[in-house]
């Protein structure tokens, strides 16, 4: 150590290393923090946190099945408690560009988990006395059924607990517009161009559509996450993995997590390919086009105030520019559709990621947990933020709405069942080009009465719905 700290001497299978007395970590970590030492990419703190979920589930089957002291095995589960509480976060100083394999995140929170230990027991740190990084706490483990296994946890664990949640809360913010708006009636839009009319309200149900839909997707995915690599030890025959341990150490973690973990059926499959992560990648890439869509759409009706289209009005939330005076911009929307991108980019590595495992082992796990744990935090916190900044406080512009339907050309649509597509676009162009409206220049022409015209060309009535009528997203 060179920056002056107070150190100890740790030693692992190569030798002596100085690490910084008041962390926990031992040789490994240092060695790590020494050659990786490669951006500012951090493990996550949920691998870490799963990672230890992983020991203390491993100390407890290892007890049961007689390989492990009962003394032992309590004081893993009591610092593996520490670790899982978020109590020792700051022993965790790991980048992500390290060893494919993820083997020195694995000794970190072993390392950290044993000098802990010992420190309960009254023992000298770094003394690997009474509990040993790997003799213990690594016991019928090896880093390659672990941290895909971490992996596996922690994605499952951030879909349950923090994306869904922030799913749900937009998909239902979007209802409440869609449900408040239902008899709003609005001039549709295909090709950016006007189209027949629609109600806002199901503009928007469309949007609660594809957010139940990724609901359905995100829990299938969840489901794959659920086979755990947990007993196939180094290349997925169990060596050194007492019989029955991957069964007793998958149901306790199950037990602690409260989803329902099992062993793969194939250890050989989900050690030399992560393809469940891979497909939940995917998921939240779906999800991220979906928001990106959404956010493009709300921010595309809101473009004005006044030279543009104007429909909406996005809550004002701060001042827009740094120039122009009393502008106000919908940054919810551009802060969405960044993240989305962000995760779309991430997936694509993430998907190269999982086609290089080769053989019996994939080497890109660091970067794979990496991806998918902050897509999963990004989009989170971004659909937090959008809900309580964007959705619940957006309100229409009911008059806007209504003047944009009286202007537009496609009423005329539901005349060419009447009179036929030919003499229904005399009509629009007639009124485009003459500057009047469709009523003056059908009548004008002489295709239909004024009473045939006020009863076809009824713009509630085209969208299917009318007041007290059925839920648009059943139309």
């Amino acid at each position: 150590m060179s920056d002056g700290r107070k150190t100890r001497i740790e030693t692992d299978s190569m030798g002596e290393v100085a690490v910084p007395a008041d962390r926990y970590w031992g040789a490994q970590t240092q060695r790590s923090l020494h050659h990786f030492s490669i951006g500012g990419e951090k493990i996550p703190l949920e691998v870490i946190h799963a990672l230890a979920q992983v020991k203390r589930a491993a100390a407890v089957a290892n007890r049961a099945l007689g390989v492990l002291p009962a003394r032992v095995a309590d004081l893993i589960a009591a610092a593996a408690d520490e670790v899982i509480d978020g109590r020792l976060d700051d022993h965790f100083p790991l980048h992500v560009w390290m060893t494919g394999s993820g083997t020195q995140a694995n000794m970190n929170v072993n390392e950290v988990i044993a000098n802990r230990a010992i420190e309960l027991a009254g023992g000298t740190i770094g003394s690997k006395d009474p509990v040993h990084p790997n003799d213990h706490v690594n016991r019928s483990q090896s880093s390659n059924d672990v941290f895909p296994t971490a992996l596996n946890v922690s994605a499952a664990l951030m879909i349950e607990t923090r994306l869904r949640p922030a799913l749900v809360g937009l998909r239902d913010a979007l209802e409440e517009k869609a449900v408040a708006w239902r008899d709003l009636v609005k001039i549709g839009r295909t090709h950016m161009q006007d189209a027949v009319p629609v109600t806002l309200g199901q503009e928007f149900s469309g949007y609660v559509g594809m957010l139940d839909d990724n609901l359905e997707r995100l829990a299938f995915a969840r489901q794959g996450l659920m086979r755990l690599a947990l007993g196939g030890t180094a290349v997925g025959t169990g060596l050194n993995a007492p019989k029955g341990f991957a069964v007793a150490a998958t149901a306790a973690l199950a037990r602690r997590t409260g989803l329902a973990f099992e062993p793969a059926p194939n250890f050989f499959t989900v050690m030399g390919a992560h393809d469940a992560a891979v497909m939940a990648s995917g998921v939240l890439r779906t999800l991220a086009v979906s928001l990106y869509k959404i956010a493009s759409d709300i921010r595309l009706l809101a473009c004005g105030p006044r030279a543009g289209f104007g429909e909406l009005r996005l809550p004002e939330n701060e001042p827009g520019s740094s120039i122009m005076p009393g502008k106000v911009n919908p940054t919810q929307c551009e802060a969405l559709t960044m993240l989305a991108t962000q995760v779309m980019g991430m997936d694509v590595a993430t998907g190269f990621a999982g086609a290089g495992g080769a053989l019996e082992m994939n080497v890109y796990k660091p970067m794979m947990a990496y991806n998918l744990i902050e897509a999963c935090r990004m989009m989170a916190d971004g659909m937090t933020n959008f809900s309580e900044f964007a959705i619940r406080g957006m309100e229409a512009d009911e008059a806007r709405l209504a003047e944009m339907v009286e202007r537009s050309l496609m009423l005329v649509t539901p005349l060419a069942p009447v009179i036929g597509y030919d003499k229904a676009a005399e009509i629009a162009h007639r009124a485009h080009h003459g500057g009047g409206t469709l009523r003056e220049a059908a009548l004008e022409l002489g295709y239909v009465t004024a009473e045939e015209f006020d009863r076809i060309v009824d713009p509630a009535a085209m969208t299917g719905q009318r007041k007290g009528g059925a839920d648009q997203r059943k139309v």
